[in-house]
Parts: structure tokens; sequence; C-alpha cells
């Protein structure tokens, strides 16, 4: 059984999509096609536009979102092919990477999800831009005890993902005292996002997905959908899209995803672009569940050989 994931904020590098686009009037094409429906230019974000530029979120998501179109449509992964599959895929986001997924599972159209996080990026960078807000990794320790040390430095875990990764959210100067006191066997890494998203400084930007996805025509899911809230499979459009709102304020529970990954038999975990976060999680955390992530064009080949062993 198959998997394909989707990744989130954090995942996107400068230049991502110059090979992509090299030679290849079709993928430039749909980039610009994407760059209207985002209302950004993909083509410059994904091609020249530098490190700090990336760092901002309203940047950010649109491009992590448009990658991981981009790579599915080179690889052929429209809604109705993986539908056809049946049970044997299914698909997962993290954080942003849940908009693309529902794409993937036919839930929203790829100028709808553009669209959606059009609106998701530009409220969240304003909720970051109104107090000094942020987020750090904390990797090792006992989770009990990172979880106390978070809690006890005023902070939320905004992201549980597994493999021995807590990820802190909230005021700044929590942010530094934390990392400057980390808990016993853990280190703190500072992350280089503009805020504390997936806690409630981030409550005016729900508020704003919400309004926006009132009006989006979504669809059922035709393909298992897997949710950030709990690791549940999610179907109908209403509730995928109360979900993918909820969860700008609620913490990823990755791990639940992977344990229902787990649980479900997969035996293949294929990461769109921007590739490589979550395989490096599953390869901690799901030991002997193969692994492939799309970076490069280069890459095609063996994803498609990837997807046809893991759905004979």
């Amino acid at each position: 059984m198959l998997a394909i994931v989707c990744p989130g904020q954090g995942s996107q590098t400068p230049g991502v999509l110059t090979p992509w686009l090299e030679n290849d009037d079709a993928a430039s094409a749909l980039l610009a096609e994407y760059s209207g429906y985002a209302g950004t230019d993909l083509l410059a974000h994904g091609t020249t536009s530098d490190g700090e530029t990336l760092r901002d979120t309203a940047v950010a998501q649109p491009l992590i979102v448009a990658c991981s179109l981009l790579s599915a449509d080179a690889l052929g992964l429209t809604s109705e092919r993986l539908s056809e599959m049946g049970e044997k895929v299914l698909v997962s986001g993290h954080s942003v990477g849940e908009i693309p997924a529902a794409a993937l599972a036919g839930s929203l159209s790829a100028q709808q999800a553009l669209e959606l996080i059009s609106v998701r990026a530009a409220a969240m960078a304003d909720a970051a831009a109104a107090e000094s807000t942020g987020m750090a990794a904390l990797l090792g320790g006992a989770e009990e005890d990172v979880l106390n040390a978070i809690e006890s430095a005023g902070l939320t875990p905004a992201n549980i993902n597994g493999a021995g990764q807590i990820v802190a959210a909230g005021a700044q100067d929590a942010i530094d005292h934390l990392c400057a006191n980390p808990p016993p066997r853990a280190r703190a890494i500072p992350l280089k996002v503009a805020g504390a998203f997936h806690t409630q400084y981030m409550a005016p930007a729900q508020r704003a997905l919400a309004a926006a996805a009132q009006s989006t025509g979504a669809a059922d899911a035709a393909v298992k959908l897997l949710s950030n809230r709990d690791g549940a499979a999610v179907h109908s459009a209403a509730e995928i899209l109360d979900r993918i709102t909820d969860q700008v304020t609620r913490p990823v529970r990755w791990d639940a995803c992977m344990k229902s990954m787990q649980d479900a038999g997969v035996t293949g975990i294929l990461e769109l672009l921007p590739g490589g976060t979550l395989t490096g999680l599953a390869k901690r955390g799901l030991k002997g569940t193969k692994t492939c992530a799309v970076k490069s064009p280069e890459d095609i080949s063996a994803a498609t050989e990837f997807i046809a062993e893991h759905t004979a």
C-alpha cells in the first residue's frame, strides 16, 4: 500500500523549481496558471527568490503547494488515477501540505487549493506580524519531559511529529529561553519561520480562512485522506474544509498520521516536492517502511517505479 504525502512549511529552498522549468514549456505554463490562482509570482519565487524572501509565510505557503501539485502532475497523479487504485493508496499532508493532499484526494481542484492557500498564507503572515513569536524544534529526550518543558515555558506543542521530534511555538522570548534551557537529553533548534503557527496566535487567520472556505465548492474525497487533527480518515467535503480551517490554530499530529499509515499497512511512502522532511521522519518513526522523496525531475523515474511497486 502506498501513502502519498505533501510536506509543510520549511521545506522550501531557493531555486527549488529551477530544474523543473528548464526546457519544459508545459511545466512553465502550468506554474504560470498556478501563479494566477495564487495571486503571486511563483515562477520568480521558485527560481530566483532568495532564502529571506522564501521565509515570508505569504510566499512560502503558495510555493510549497505549487511544488507538490507540479510534481504530482509530472507523475500523472490525478485524483481520478488515485481513485482507481482504491484501497492501495492514501494521501496526507503536513500542515500547509493538507491542502494539496485534499486536491490529490479529489476534494479540491488545483484552482481551489491555490486560492485557499493564498488566503491562508496572507492571513497567517498578518497574524505572525502582530506579535513577536516563533517556533523551535525539540529533538530527542523523553516525550513527557519535552511536553512538560514546553508547558512550563508557556508554549504550545504545535507539531508533534513523532520520531522524537516536537515543535514548540509561542512568544519569542519564551522560545529563546527554551532553546537556552532545553529539557534533559533534548536539543532545541530555533526554526526559521515567521510566527507561532498552529497556536491561538493564529486565531485571526483561522477566521479569515473559515470565511473563504464557505464559498469553496469542495467535493467529498475520492481517495483515503488522513487529517492532521488526529490521523483519522476524512471523507465529506464539509469535514475536510472544517479540519483544514481549524488546523491553523490546532497542533499538527503527524505522529498520529504515521500511526494510521502503519495501521493501514502502508509499505511505501512517497513524498512530493519539496521532498525529504516527511520521509526523514518516516525512516525514524516507521522503520522498515520504504520511502521515496521527490526533490528533482531526476527522481521521476524512480518515483514512478516506486508507485507501481507499492500499488501492485
